[in-house]
C-alpha cells in the first residue's frame, strides 16, 4: 500500500479521535457519571487504528475488555459508543451492554468486546470457521492482550485454527502488564509471537506505536488468510 499524505492524515485523525473519546470517557467516570468500570485504550491508539485500517469493511473483528479503541477504529460512531457507556437505549446495545460489551454485528461486523479474558480467541475462530464453511473471503481479526496469552483458550484455538487453516489473524497488543503483573514474570518466551512457531503459524513482531508498520503487518497476514 502506498501511504499518501491523505492516508497518513486519516490514520492520525482516527488516533486522535480515540484519544479524545477515551479522555472524555475517563473524565465522566472520574466524576461519577458512569456506572461500572472503564478499561481505556489510551496508549494503544496506533495499534487499534493500524490493524483495523488493514481490514476490508466486511471483515470481522473480535475485541477485548479494553475495546473502545477497537470499535472506534472499525468505524463505530462516538455518539452511540458514549450512549452505551452511559447505559442509554440509543447505545449500540441499547444500554444493556455498557463499556465492555459494545458490539455491532449488522453494520461493522464487530463481534464485540467482552469482560472475559481470552474470550476473543474462540469468538474469532468461530467467525473464521463460519467464513470457511460459507465460502466467503472474509477474515476475522482477533485482538488480545499479553495477559490473555496465558489462558488455555489461546493454545486450544491456535491449534484448531492452524489445523483447519481458518482465515483468522491473531493480534496481540502487548502493553507489558496483565493488570499489575509484568509479562516477563509469567512468560517463558521473550516474545509472545514466538509461541506461534509451535503451531506452524507465521508471526511478526512490530512496533505497536507505528500505525503504518502495524497496518503493513496485518495487511500481509489478512492477505495470507484470504488465500487459505
Amino acid at each position: 500500500m502506498e501511504y499518501t499524505q491523505e492516508i497518513l492524515k486519516e490514520l492520525y485523525l482516527r488516533m486522535v479521535r480515540i484519544r479524545t473519546f477515551e479522555t472524555k470517557a475517563a473524565d465522566c467516570f472520574s466524576k461519577g457519571m458512569v456506572a461500572g468500570n472503564l478499561h481505556l485504550a489510551i496508549g494503544q491508539e496506533a495499534s487499534d487504528v493500524g490493524a483495523c485500517y488493514a481490514l476490508e469493511k466486511e471483515d470481522y473483528m473480535a475485541s477485548t475488555h479494553r475495546g473502545h479503541g477497537h470499535a472506534l477504529a472499525k468505524g463505530a460512531e462516538s455518539r452511540y459508543m458514549m450512549a452505551e457507556i452511559f447505559g442509554k437505549k440509543t447505545g449500540y446495545c441499547h444500554g444493556k451492554g455498557g463499556s465492555m460489551h459494545i458490539a455491532d454485528f449488522e453494520n461493522l461486523n464487530s463481534l464485540g468486546a467482552n469482560g472475559i479474558v481470552g474470550a476473543s480467541f474462540a469468538i474469532a475462530a468461530g467467525s473464521a470457521l463460519a467464513s470457511k464453511v460459507l465460502g466467503d473471503t472474509h477474515v476475522s481479526l482477533c485482538f488480545f492482550g499479553d495477559g490473555a496469552s496465558n489462558e488455555g483458550t489461546f493454545l486450544e484455538v491456535m491449534n484448531m485454527s492452524a489445523l483447519w487453516k481458518l482465515p483468522v489473524v491473531f493480534f496481540c497488543e502487548n502493553n507489558g502488564y496483565g493488570v499489575s503483573t509484568a509479562i516477563e514474570r509469567v512468560s517463558c518466551t521473550e516474545h509472545i509471537a514466538q509461541r506461534a512457531e509451535g503451531f506452524g503459524i507465521p508471526a511478526r513482531i512490530v512496533d505497536g506505536n507505528d500505525p503504518v508498520e502495524v497496518c503493513e503487518a496485518v495487511s500481509e497476514a489478512a492477505a495470507r488468510a484470504r488465500r487459505g
